[in-house]
């Protein structure tokens, strides 16, 4: 089975981050978000994966080439003006070949079985099976209603809750026979959520909806990016950290997250669940608590940081504070930095 991985978006409500880099390449504890995504495939068994790129697609083929270095068969497929989540999966019909395809989001982590997913759509032999979550609050997102069987039924978008009959929503994932390409237009902006699964239970055809057991979430905002960090750090996933990244804890029981070269001067003071990348250096007496500081930014003496994202090559200056909710473009300054 081959896998197409949806990542040609531009990532504007992860901006200002997605400005230097797209959302695929964004670090989560120094390694490349989509790395997570390739080490799933991997363990179950998915050797190949098309990537359905657009925005800054040369960085992505610079970052991954041909997959060799992932133990995977990566190739391309290029996107002249954006086609929508359905055009994509399109795009790449010539690559993922006349077996079953799996088509991931590039911006979800998860960590489901791929096999559990493969053998419910196969028993219950349809075109197209969904995966799902389940969600705190449903209100937020589009709802998958489902029967007893597992056949889905309804569609229904960021209801009221008077309307919520189940809390779960689309995960991103999805499991097509060849036959669903001939449903999709070519070479015209077309959308999978509001178009193609919509219409094709509308037309009688029979889809799955599997509810995925496992960790689930999507990193498209600054506070889901903090989140996944956070998770992460404390355990809260499967995933270990990469080879890039040493955790440690300190007295106070604070988790960091460490990439190599980071210099943590005296007195300095972490909490709650820190990540440091390449090359970050501390100020004496800063106080950072469930934050992310990415590559080569400078925290100065005596700043506070809390529940924020810091960017690459930031300078972040004596005394200084940042708050929750906090994203702070890479290679910015704030505060008073001369001394640092």
């Amino acid at each position: 089975m081959k896998a197409a991985i949806l990542i040609g978006g531009q990532g504007t409500r992860l901006r200002p981050f997605t400005l230097e880099s797209p959302k695929p390449l964004l670090p989560v504890l120094n390694r490349p978000f989509l790395e997570y995504q390739f080490r799933v495939l991997k363990a179950h068994g998915v050797r190949e994966a098309v990537l359905c790129v657009s925005y800054r697609a040369e960085d992505c083929k610079r970052a991954f080439g041909d997959g060799r270095r992932l133990g995977l068969k990566v190739s391309y497929v290029r996107e002249s003006l954006p086609l929508g989540t359905g055009g994509a999966v399109k795009n790449a019909e010539r690559l993922l070949g006349r077996g079953t395809a799996l088509i991931l989001n590039g911006d979800v982590l998860n960590a489901f079985d791929i096999r559990a997913f493969l053998r419910f759509h196969r028993a219950k032999r349809v075109e197209i099976s969904i995966a799902l979550t389940r969600v705190k609050d449903p209100t937020l997102y589009g709802l998958v209603l489902t029967d007893m069987e597992g056949y889905v039924r309804r569609f229904l978008e960021k209801p009221s809750w008077d309307e919520v009959e189940s809390n779960t929503i689309n995960a991103g994932a999805y499991l097509f026979e060849p036959s669903v390409f001939s449903h999709i237009p070519a070479g015209k902006t077309y959308s999978l959520e509001r178009g193609l699964f919509p219409e094709r239970l509308a037309a009688g055809a029979k889809l799955g909806g599997w509810v995925a057991p496992g960790y689930w979430i999507d990193i498209g905002t600054v506070e889901k990016y903090l989140q996944v960090h956070l998770d992460l750090i404390e355990g809260r996933t499967p995933f270990a950290p990469g080879p890039g990244a040493k955790l440690l804890r300190n007295a106070e029981g604070a988790k960091v997250s460490a990439g190599p070269g980071v210099k943590v001067a005296p007195f300095a003071r972490f909490s709650g669940a820190v990540s440091l990348g390449r090359g970050v250096r501390i100020g004496k007496g800063a106080q950072l608590s469930d934050c992310v500081v990415l590559d080569g930014a400078e925290i100065g003496d005596g700043a506070r940081l809390e529940r924020c994202i810091v960017g690459a090559r930031a300078r972040v200056g004596t005394h200084a504070t940042l708050g929750p909710g906090t994203a702070l473009a890479g290679g910015s300054r704030v505060g008073d930095y001369s001394q640092l």
